[in-house]
């Protein structure tokens, strides 16, 4: 059933066309994206799907019996109310239908109406049907279903008392969240619901979106989320909106074939017109020629050339670079314990930093993270602990608030004014390179948008050519292709890097570490992202093993009795058959150590690496052998534990 049809849709500002012959269609239970540059007018469509902006033309049609439910980007509940209280209101009808119930059952039980038999057949027949609209409607779980909610956009118990007059803009950003959640529309509009969200809460809403029984139409900025969640993709650029099937990353496949077939296409058309403007160029001035030549020029000026596949978008283009390298030491930190003189955020904080290290910090809101940066570049006093920087280490920092860059400043001399020795054509040159021309670098930095000011920040720090970033949130505020361009020039930057970022396709292209935060300490796992996750499941799956095995130990202990005898016979011959089999472990991993040796070798001999396939069958053989040993050596672990505790 379709639930949204979008037909031809044209709005313009003033002489600014905006979107042009849209079409857009959601069917119930699809999930859509709707993604492109900043300012490519893509909270403008939703905005006027929801209704609350005009069109100039074209037709939008939503069935009657469809309800549609609308989140702005920076929306936020301004209530008197506490957070419970507010949450009720989406269920008054609910609530009077159960106060109607609670009437009916003291009628009920008035003996006065129980001895006569109409009134009480009345009575009876409109209880059962109230209570069966009554449960139809969710009225026996909707208190549960607003628990369940609160609690996965991080509101306990706790806080249902508060007044919503009392939370953050970011706390009243997530209870907008909710409680469009819980009024469970047909069709849900989100604009950048991510904003705000850690990564606990982002991995709640993508399960909870996941089995949502509507539609859902979403702007976001946050790919892995999007491959999450969608399953098809509609892309806004240069007013017009394109269409496919699949979610985020099957869009970027699709959109590079596309890209790579019209710029082939577009060079052919543009070698045909090259030609023909040639021969008009040569042959129009000569009598024997002139009619061929008006000819061609006819159909130079009717045929519909493409235009280019780049068009008038400009990306921005940058790279990070460094001074001088920093010793391999970087950065050292024991037993450090962060905040602020009254307040005490996290402790026990240990962590090795190595030259060329990508670490991405995690970690729920609240714990620290930025915290921890700010301690880190001095910003912040230590409260106890010690932090020992290398030799040769330059550290710049990229704040996610931009603190630094408040002020009345034009663009160009935020940059001029910290170097001052440089070209002004050089400080325009590089300002151009993050899309700052014209009469943009004029611009004072307070009137700059929340992409800008980003811009600017990353244009100081490439300037900087520091060997050691340390960046807070650097993705907030780009588009989609401005932070593909970013993660670009960390990857191929040849310093070392300290980031916290909520953006998990992000840490997953930059990251080769990962260090958890917690209130009582940090734990570094050695990989990306999906890594992380992966192992940290691991261990917790393996803690909740040894629990059981702990409690079904002393179940068999309290139930069971052994003599002393029979016990030691049985751990004797468990310690022997669990040393034969470590005994046999050992050996297998010497062999797979001896087997990985020679396939790094070959890998290395150029003969070998001159060929494809050989290299290849190499490769997967060596993978092969290191599931293997690492399989080995986690069994190894796991019986030598046995054994101590033998």
């Amino acid at each position: 059933m379709i639930v949204l049809q979008v037909n031809q849709l044209y709005k313009s500002f003033i002489t600014d066309e905006i979107l042009s012959g849209v079409k857009l269609e959601v069917q119930h239970r699809d999930r859509v994206a709707l993604v492109g540059r900043n300012g490519a007018g893509k909270s403008t469509l939703l905005k006027i799907i929801a209704g609350q902006m005009s069109y100039d033309s074209g037709e939008i049609i939503i069935p009657k019996d469809i309800r549609v439910g609308y989140l702005e980007q920076h929306a936020g509940i301004d209530s008197d109310l506490s957070i419970w209280d507010e949450m009720m209101t989406i269920f008054n009808a609910l609530r009077i239908q159960e106060q109607k119930l609670r009437q009916l059952e003291q009628q009920m039980a008035d003996p006065t109406v129980y001895e006569n038999s109409d009134i009480y057949g009345r009575v009876m027949a409109e209880y059962d049907q109230l209570q069966y609209d009554f449960k139809d409607a969710g009225g026996y779980q909707y208190e549960a279903d607003t628990r369940s909610i609160l609690h996965g956009m991080q509101f306990f118990p706790a806080d249902y008392d508060k007044p919503i007059q009392s939370l953050s803009g970011g706390q009243r950003t997530r209870l907008a969240l909710a409680k469009l959640l819980l009024s469970k529309p047909d069709l849900l509009i989100l604009d950048e619901p991510t904003n705000h969200l850690d990564i606990e809460t982002l991995s709640w809403l993508e399960g909870y979106l996941k089995g949502y029984d509507g539609a859902i139409l979403i702007v976001s900025h946050d790919r892995y989320f999007l491959d999450q969640v969608v399953s098809t993709v509609y892309e806004v650029s240069r007013t017009k909106v394109s269409k496919y099937v699949g979610n985020y990353s099957a869009y970027l496949d699709e959109k590079a074939k596309n890209y790579e077939r019209d710029m082939k296409m577009y060079e052919r058309q543009m070698d045909e017109k090259a030609k023909l403007e040639t021969f008009i160029q040569k042959n129009l001035a000569r009598a024997s020629t002139t009619k061929m030549a008006q000819s061609r020029r006819k159909v130079l000026e009717k045929t519909n050339w493409m235009d280019s596949p780049d068009g008038d978008e400009k990306s921005a283009s940058f790279g990070f670079t460094i001074e001088r390298q920093s010793g391999n030491d970087v950065l050292s930190i024991d037993d450090l314990k962060i905040g602020y003189p009254d307040k005490e955020i996290s402790s026990n904080i240990n962590m090795r930093v190595f030259r060329e290290d990508r670490i991405a910090l995690v970690g729920p809101n609240g714990v620290g993270k930025s915290t921890l940066l700010k301690t880190i570049v001095k910003d912040l006093a230590t409260l106890t602990g010690d932090i020992r920087y290398g030799t040769n280490v330059q550290i710049s920092y990229y704040d996610q608030e931009q603190a630094k860059l408040h002020s009345n400043k034009a663009v160009l001399n935020e940059l001029w004014d910290e170097w001052p020795l440089m070209n002004e054509k050089d400080i325009r040159s590089i300002l151009g390179r993050f899309l700052f021309s014209g009469d943009d670098v004029s611009k004072t930095v307070n009137s700059l948008s929340g992409g800008e000011k980003a811009r600017l920040a990353l244009a100081k720090l490439m300037m900087q050519k520091s060997n050691f970033l340390v960046l807070d949130e650097p993705t907030n505020h780009l588009d989609l292709d401005s932070k593909e361009i970013l993660e670009n020039a960390l990857i191929d930057y040849p310093g070392t890097l300290l980031f916290v970022s909520h953006d998990r396709y992000f840490i997953n292209r930059i990251a080769t570490k990962v260090v958890e935060l917690s209130g009582t300490g940090s734990f570094e796992y050695l990989g990306d992202y999906d890594y992380y996750l992966e192992k940290k499941q691991e261990l917790e799956e393996l803690a909740a093993m040894k629990a059981a095995a702990t409690e079904a130990k002393s179940q068999e202990t309290s139930t069971q009795t052994k003599s002393t005898t029979m016990i030691d016979k049985d751990a004797k011959k468990r310690e022997r058959h669990i040393r034969r089999t470590i005994e046999d472990i050992e050996k297998n991993m010497a062999t797979l150590d001896e087997k990985i040796i020679q396939f790094e070798e070959q890998l290395c001999d150029p003969a070998v690496f001159s060929d494809h396939e050989k290299t290849l069958a190499i490769q997967t053989e060596l993978s092969e052998a290191k599931e293997q040993h690492e399989t080995f050596e986690m069994e190894w672990l796991e019986l030598n534990e046995e054994l101590e505790q033998l």
